[in-house]
C-alpha cells in the first residue's frame, strides 16, 4: 500500500483530487496480519514528528490535506470530508485518530482567531463577571426591596416594633442571599462550560465522524471565508465579538457551524439553545462544547430575564462570539421563518446601554441537500403534536446519518458593526420620527429591532446558495403534466440555474461539473420516496412521489422569485378568464394594487428582498419578466401588462413556474379565510370563543375535505404554519379576536368581533 485515501468518496472532491501519500517505511509494519497491524501502524502514526509546521496559507487552509489546489475559478472548497470508518480502512482510521491525539496543524485549535476559549478556570471566570454584574447586582437590591414591602404591607415585619430598622437589615440580608443562591443556580445551569481543549478536540473528531457518514462534505467559500478571518482578527484586536446568526432548518446546525469555525480557526462562538434540547447526556455533551441554556419562555420573571441579559452583556464585553438562532425554531418549511427578537432585544440594549461598546453581526445561511427531519416536519404541519426531544429520539435519529444525505453548504454574509448600523438608522429618520423618538423611545427601539431582525434575515438570503435537490424540487413541483423526462428536466434545471444567478441568487457549485451530473446526483440524494421513477417508457421520466416533502425543497428558491411570483399570480385572475390574449391583459395601475394586496397578505410569509420597498421591487421584477419575454408592457392609452407571444409558444412553462411557486400559498390563505366560517357561533350559542388549536384543526380538515373533492389544488395549502399565517393577518386586519383567559398556560381562543348585527370570530388564547 503506497498511499492512504483520506475521502472514502473521490468524486465528492471534484475533479483533480490525488490521496494523501504516505511513505512506504511508515507502513513496513503492514507485512503483519491480524490486530497486530493496526498497533505497529498506530505506533507509528503516534510517535512525535520532528516536521514544523508552516502556518497555511488561506487555500491550504480552506481545503482537506491531499487535494490540491484547484485551478478554475471557483471559490468553493471542501473544509471537511468524510472519514475513514475502523473496517473499512483500519490503517487510515488509526492515521486520522493520530492527527487528533497529537494536535497536528489546524486540530490542535491552539491559537483561534478571537479571545481564548477552552482552558481550566473558563467557567468561574465567566460566573464571577456575571455575578458582579452591576445590572444583576442592582436587579437583586430592587427585588429585595419589593419583598420587603410586601412582608411590610402583610403585617410580617411589624413596622411599629422598637426592633423594626435591624429586623428589617437582617431580613432584607436573609433576602438577599436567598436572591443570590437562586442566581447563581440558575447561572450554573445555564453558562456554557468551555474547560478542556482536549474535550473539544475529541468532540471534533467525533462529531465530525458521525455527520460525515450522512454528508459527504462541508463546503465553505474561500473568499468568504478570508474576508471573515479578516474581520474576526481586527474584532479580536478590540476584543469585540462576533455574532453568527444562521438559519434554523436542523438540529445539525448547532454543530455544523462550530464544525466549520473549529476548523477555520476561529474562536468557537456560545450559543444561545433552548432548554428543550437539555435532556441527559446530550444537553452535558453540548453545554461542554458551547451550548448556553435558556428557557424557552421567560415568563415574568425579572431576575432570570436580567441573568440572561448580563450574562450577554458578560460575553460581549469580553469579546467571546455568540450564535443564535434568530427564527427562534427550525423552519418546517423550508423557507426563513419571521425574526423572533428575543436576543436582539438583549442585544440591542446592551450597545444602546453603553455597556457594549460595539460588536459585528455575521448573518449565516446553512444549507443541506437533504434534511434530517424533513419526515418529522411533515407530521407536524398535518397537525400532529411536536415530540419532546429525549435521549431515545437521539439515538434513533443516529441511525439515519448513515444515509446519503449529499453535502453541507455553509455561507457567511460580509459582517457589519452593529453600532454603525444603529447610527445609520437614526441617521434616515424624518422629523416626524424624530419627533415620536422624543415621546417615546420604545417606538423607537421596536422599529430598529424590527429592521435589525428583517436585515438580518434578508442578509442570510443572499448568502444562500440554491442546492440541487432545491433545483430538482422546484422543477418537479412547477410544471404541468405528471412527469418529465430526463432531457427535460435537465433543460428546465439549467434554466432555472440561470434565473437565479440573473436575480442576484447562487447555486451551489460543482466545480464545472455538467447539469446532467448535478441532476443525478439529486434525485440519487432525494431518493425513490420522493422522487419517482416510471419503468418501460422511450424514456427515463420522472414525478414526485411526496410533494408535501418536496415542497420544503422548493420553497428554498422561492424568496429569489417572490415580486416575479406575486405579478404572476395577480395577473392570472385576468388569464383565467380565458379568451384571447387581449382579454387575459391587465392595465399596470391595477396589477400594482393586486401585487400589493398579496404582498400584504403574504407579508407574515415571506421574507421580501431589501431595497427601496414595494414599487422598486415590482418594477425590477416586471423589468426581468419582459427581458426574458416572459411578459410584455404595451403603451396604449394606458400601460397594459400580458403574457408574451413567445411565452404563450412556449406553452406558458416559464409563467406558469412563477404562479406554481405561489399558488399553495394562495391556497392556504383562501383555505384560512373559508374555515372562517367554522367559527361562526350558532344563534343560540352564548359563548363565541373557540381554542385557537381546535380553530386550526377544524381547517385542516376542511382543507383535507375539499383537497380530496378537488376544490383545493395543493395539498401543501393544508399545512399548520401556513394557516397560523393566515389567522394572524386575519387577526391583523380585525377579522378576528385572539385573546388569552386569566391563565397564561391556557390555549389561544378565536372569536369573529362584533360587526353590527352579525357576530365575528374570536381566537381566545387560553
Amino acid at each position: 500500500m503506497d498511499n492512504i485515501q483520506m475521502c472514502c468518496d473521490k468524486s465528492m472532491l471534484g475533479p483533480g483530487y490525488t490521496p494523501m501519500k504516505r511513505n512506504k517505511q511508515e507502513l513496513a509494519a503492514t507485512s503483519h496480519s491480524g490486530f497486530n497491524n493496526i498497533l505497529h501502524v498506530a505506533h507509528a502514526f503516534y510517535a512525535p514528528s520532528s516536521l514544523i509546521l508552516a502556518a497555511p496559507s488561506m487555500t491550504e487552509l480552506v481545503r482537506p490535506e491531499g487535494e490540491p489546489v484547484s485551478r478554475d475559478d471557483s471559490t468553493d472548497r471542501s473544509i471537511l470530508t468524510r472519514m475513514q470508518r475502523f473496517r473499512t480502512n483500519p490503517f487510515t482510521f488509526a492515521h486520522e485518530i493520530s492527527l487528533f491525539v497529537r494536535g497536528v496543524g489546524w486540530r490542535a485549535y491552539d491559537n483561534p482567531i478571537g479571545q481564548p476559549v477552552f482552558y481550566p478556570g473558563y467557567t468561574a471566570n465567566v460566573k464571577n463577571a456575571v455575578m458582579a454584574s452591576p445590572l444583576l447586582r442592582q436587579k437583586i437590591v430592587e427585588l429585595t426591596e419589593e419583598r420587603l414591602k410586601v412582608e411590610e404591607k402583610e403585617y410580617l415585619l411589624d413596622t411599629t416594633s422598637p426592633t423594626y430598622l435591624p429586623d428589617r437589615e437582617k431580613r432584607r440580608h436573609e433576602i438577599m442571599s436567598q436572591l443570590v443562591e437562586i442566581t447563581a443556580d440558575m447561572l450554573d445551569k445555564m453558562v456554557c462550560k468551555m474547560e478542556s481543549k482536549m474535550y473539544i478536540r475529541a468532540a471534533f473528531y467525533g462529531v465530525t465522524q458521525l455527520l460525515t457518514r450522512a454528508y459527504s462534505a462541508i463546503h465553505v467559500s474561500e473568499a468568504e471565508v478570508k474576508r471573515l478571518r479578516e474581520v474576526a482578527t481586527m474584532a479580536a484586536k478590540k476584543k469585540q465579538s462576533i455574532i453568527f446568526l444562521p438559519r434554523h432548518t436542523s438540529h445539525v446546525d448547532y454543530v455544523t457551524l462550530h464544525l466549520v469555525c473549529y476548523r477555520l480557526g476561529l474562536t468557537l462562538p456560545v450559543v444561545v439553545a433552548g432548554d428543550n434540547l437539555n435532556f441527559p447526556l446530550v444537553g452535558n455533551f453540548l453545554q461542554n462544547t458551547g451550548a448556553m441554556w435558556i428557557r424557552r419562555s421567560f415568563g415574568n420573571d425579572q431576575l432570570y430575564t436580567t441573568l440572561v441579559q448580563s450574562y450577554l452583556d458578560t460575553l460581549l464585553q469580553q469579546g467571546l462570539n455568540l450564535e443564535c438562532f434568530i427564527e427562534g425554531g427550525r423552519s418546517r418549511t423550508g423557507k426563513l421563518l419571521g425574526p423572533r427578537f428575543g436576543f436582539l432585544r438583549f442585544l440591542l440594549d446592551s450597545v444602546l446601554s453603553g455597556r457594549t461598546e460595539d460588536a459585528y453581526v455575521c448573518p449565516v445561511s446553512l444549507q443541506y441537500d437533504k434534511v434530517i427531519e424533513v419526515d418529522s416536519y411533515v407530521n407536524e404541519l398535518l397537525g400532529n403534536p411536536k415530540q419532546k426531544e429525549n435521549l431515545a429520539d437521539f439515538i434513533s435519529a443516529s441511525s439515519v446519518l448513515s444515509l446519503n444525505l449529499g453535502r453541507i453548504d455553509c455561507r457567511f454574509h460580509e459582517p457589519w458593526s452593529l453600532k454603525e448600523f444603529i447610527k445609520e438608522q437614526q441617521a434616515r429618520q424624518t422629523p416626524a420620527t424624530l419627533a415620536e423618538t422624543a415621546s417615546s423611545s420604545s417606538n423607537a427601539r421596536i422599529r430598529l429591532l424590527r429592521t435589525l431582525g428583517y436585515r438580518v434575515l434578508s442578509d442570510i438570503n443572499a448568502a444562500s446558495v440554491i442546492m440541487p435537490t432545491a433545483l430538482v424540487g422546484t422543477v418537479l413541483l412547477t410544471i404541468r403534466g405528471r412527469g418529465v423526462g430526463k432531457s427535460e428536466l435537465i433543460r428546465r434545471v439549467d434554466w432555472l440555474c440561470r434565473r437565479i444567478k440573473a436575480n442576484g441568487g447562487k447555486v451551489a457549485d460543482f466545480r464545472g461539473m455538467p447539469t446532467s451530473y448535478v441532476v443525478e446526483r439529486a434525485l440519487d440524494v432525494l431518493g425513490p420516496k420522493l422522487v419517482g421513477t416510471v419503468d418501460g417508457l422511450a424514456e427515463e421520466t420522472y414525478y414526485a412521489v411526496d410533494r408535501f416533502q418536496l415542497s420544503f425543497y422548493r420553497n428554498m428558491t422561492i424568496h429569489l422569485f417572490i415580486s416575479e411570483a406575486l405579478i404572476a399570480a395577480a395577473l392570472y385572475t385576468k388569464v383565467k378568464q380565458g379568451g384571447g390574449s387581449a382579454n387575459q391583459r391587465m392595465p399596470e395601475a391595477e396589477l400594482v394594487d393586486k401585487v400589493t394586496f398579496l404582498s400584504q397578505l403574504f407579508r407574515g410569509e415571506f421574507i421580501f428582498p431589501a431595497g427601496q420597498g414595494l414599487l422598486h421591487n415590482l418594477e425590477q421584477a416586471m423589468q426581468g419578466l419582459v427581458r426574458d419575454d416572459v411578459l410584455k408592457v404595451t403603451e396604449e392609452t394606458e400601460r397594459v401588462v400580458g403574457i408574451s407571444d413567445a411565452e404563450r409558444k412556449s406553452g406558458r412553462e416559464n409563467y406558469d413556474l412563477y404562479c406554481f411557486l405561489i399558488w399553495p400559498f394562495v391556497d392556504a390563505a383562501w383555505l384560512g379565510a373559508v374555515s372562517l366560517l367554522a367559527l361562526v357561533p350558532p344563534a343560540s350559542s352564548s359563548e363565541g370563543w373557540i381554542d385557537m388549536q381546535k380553530a386550526q384543526n377544524m381547517a385542516q380538515l376542511a382543507g383535507r375535505t375539499l383537497y380530496h373533492q378537488g376544490d383545493l389544488s395543493y395539498f401543501e395549502a393544508v399545512n399548520k404554519e401556513a394557516l397560523k399565517n393566515a389567522y394572524n393577518r386575519f387577526q391583523e386586519e380585525g377579522i378576528i379576536d385572539v385573546a388569552r383567559g386569566p391563565n397564561r398556560s391556557r390555549k389561544p381562543l378565536c372569536d369573529l368581533p362584533l360587526n353590527g348585527h352579525l357576530k365575528g370570530t374570536r381566537v381566545r388564547a387560553n
